[in-house]
């Protein structure tokens, strides 16, 4: 017992000094990022000190102008708003061509899109994108939550869940690297994850019970951005401050070694090894024991774990326009109320002073001095013009984020549609960077969340998804279903390829005649692919009877192994026989043909019976037109 005690006492002080050290190595970019947000908030007369923390830096003159034009914020909101649209749509990619791993990899796939859905992933992606976006880079923890998905039961008056997967966004602050030169998370031999946790929240997690301890927080920037984008001085000034109740929990994940392939985990919180193993998640390549991080970077830095953002380019433009606005203030102020000069002990100064030259005030003097006069107050020069310009060209050149972007306002004397197509292609060129950055860390978060379902989802569960057909469908699986974590993306980078450019694309081939049949008319179904591309062939309150037809003949096609087929009176038989004859030449009918050779033959009968309803019903039709 007293073994364990002092390995404990030892393994808590090798931590903590473990995290110093990285504290100290990291405290210059913590104090870049504490500028950044409050920069983005409207603080733009701070500054930072060598311990990484942030003051207020105070006026010279009582008289002097000290406002802060943010031309900082409405950047970072055009970008979020730019980089809002990068949600793309992933699916997974079989092991091989095999049928049973095609089938596993689809079952992935919906799997992967009922836990986007549980995890609420565009709301984790936004948080995580405003923070990269401020400071630089984000970062995606991947754990599994035992108190998440339904419960199933209870121990010791305790309930149990069957648990899920959770995905939390940690700001920069809160993660400590073993080296600054490593480039990526993959890089690193380990991260230590610090933050601010109360007490209730250690015991429930850990089961021991800890003592406060001062222990300090970073304020939300996604909440402080709510009331601090207007650029106003008077937002509360970004830094740390201590949290009740709370204790600094500080988790060292260190990755497997050649002595220790399980990896290592730690958690300590008020002097106290709460937790001490290997690593709990196998979210590496293989189902390994792997580091559950994942960093997002607004623009990546060379040789450094920590990105770089726009913000921290824009400051000395920023101060320099703040100076430059307050010093041509200040002299229209001198022009507007003048600078009087008095004789010494000609008038009552104090008067003067407090009352100024009111109109209509009455002046007295003393006799046989020189009365006041307002001193030439001359014009303002168009230097201070100039470079106020040059500062806002600085902006564009600097950010990426042009007029267009930023205003929403055509360029004047530009009157060519294929010349404003080409400049809002050259801004969305410039944020393309930052898009990808964002599409591969979601692309390796879908990855650990197909691991973590393989190694914790023992028992059946039931996941819920969208269908191809817009409806809700429900599926039961294991973590056996689980056989491949190839995610790719079904879409391509959605600032390169926007939906008002696939819309405008769909109706330039609609105009051309290359979507009509051999008569230059649309079928049927080319129309509802069409209204459902633009928006429009989804409807939940009345769905189109063609979107309906096209459904059931799916459905048909999926169940043709399984059931008999039969012919409706009521059944689109154009619509269905085309839906069939596409069916039947895909490679995936050709593998269930090869298990049962009289598929074939079932799916064509079923074909000629829609031809020859589809045959009588125009006979029919004719003959009622000749009577």
């Amino acid at each position: 017992m007293k073994e364990k005690y002092v390995f404990e006492e030892e393994k808590v002080a090798e931590i903590k000094k473990d995290f110093a050290a990285r504290v100290a190595a990291r405290r210059a970019f913590e104090a870049q990022w504490q500028l950044n947000c409050n920069f983005v908030l409207g603080n733009q007369y701070v500054y930072s000190r060598a311990d990484g923390s942030v003051f207020s830096e105070e006026r010279d003159y009582y008289w002097q102008e000290r406002e802060c034009f943010n031309h900082i914020a409405p950047l970072v909101e055009t970008r979020l708003a730019k980089l809002q649209r990068v949600r793309p749509r992933m699916s997974v990619r079989p092991a091989s061509g095999d049928e049973n791993d095609r089938l596993s990899a689809k079952a992935a796939a919906k799997i992967l899109n009922s836990a986007c859905e549980a995890a609420e992933m565009d709301n984790v992606i936004s948080r995580a994108t405003i923070w990269s976006e401020i400071c630089g880079s984000a970062f995606y923890k991947v754990e599994w939550n035992a108190r998440g998905g339904k419960k199933i039961g209870s121990r010791n008056k305790r309930a149990v869940y069957e648990g899920d997967v959770s995905v939390r966004v940690c700001p920069p602050f809160e993660i400590y690297p073993d080296s600054l030169g490593r480039q990526t998370v993959a890089d690193c031999e380990s991260i230590i994850h610090a933050r601010a946790v109360s007490v209730d929240e250690i015991e429930l997690i850990y089961g021991v019970k800890v003592e406060p301890e001062c222990a300090d927080v970073v304020s939300d920037v996604g909440k402080c951005m709510l009331g601090g984008l207007d650029g106003s001085s008077s937002a509360p000034l970004f830094g740390r401050e201590s949290a009740k109740n709370c204790c600094l929990l500080i988790e060292r994940y260190v990755r497997p070694t050649a002595c220790n392939e399980g990896g290592e985990y730690a958690a300590v919180a008020s002097g106290k090894l709460l937790a001490f193993g290997e690593l709990p998640y196998c979210c590496g390549a293989e189902l390994t024991p792997d580091l559950p991080f994942v960093k997002q970077d607004c623009i990546m830095r060379a040789g450094c774990f920590f990105g770089t953002s726009t913000v921290e380019r824009c400051i000395p433009i920023q101060r320099a326009f703040n100076a430059v606005k307050n010093r041509k203030h200040e002299f229209m102020n001198r022009i507007a109320m003048g600078v009087l000069a008095v004789e010494d002990g000609s008038v009552d100064t104090d008067n003067l002073e407090t009352e100024g030259l009111s109109p209509g005030k009455i002046l007295v003097y003393r006799q046989g001095s020189a009365p006041p006069k307002l001193l030439e107050p001359g014009r303002v020069p168009s230097d201070f013009q100039y470079e106020e310009d040059r500062l806002l060209s600085e902006f564009v050149s600097v950010t990426g984020v042009s007029e267009i972007m930023r205003s929403s306002s055509v360029p004047s004397g530009m009157t060519s549609g294929v010349a404003l197509q080409l400049l809002i292609e050259q801004d969305d060129t410039r944020l393309s960077v930052s898009a990808e950055y964002v599409r591969g860390a979601v692309r390796s978060v879908a990855k650990m969340l197909l691991r973590l379902y393989k190694q914790f989802a023992r028992r059946p569960r039931l996941a819920r998804f969208v269908g191809d057909d817009g409806d809700v469908e429900l599926l039961r699986f294991t973590a056996s279903d689980i056989g491949c974590d190839d995610v790719v993306f079904e879409t391509e980078n959605e600032l390169t390829s926007t939906p008002a450019q696939r819309k405008s694309m769909l109706f330039d081939l609609l105009n051309m005649g290359l979507l009509g049949d051999e008569n230059g008319k649309l079928s049927d179904a080319v129309r509802h692919k069409i209204l459902d591309a633009v928006g429009y062939g989804g409807w939940e309150a009345s769905r189109e009877t063609a979107s309906l037809q096209t459904a059931n003949a799916r459905r048909e096609n999926l169940g043709c192994a399984e059931r008999e087929l039969s012919v409706s009176e009521i059944d689109d038989d154009a619509l269905h026989e085309d839906e069939h004859i596409r069916f039947m030449l895909t490679s995936e009918f050709n593998r269930m043909c090869d298990g049962n050779p009289t598929l074939c033959e079932k799916m064509l009968e079923h074909v000629r019976q829609h031809k020859r309803q589809k045959k009588l019903k125009k006979e029919v039709e004719n003959a009622k037109l000749g009577d």
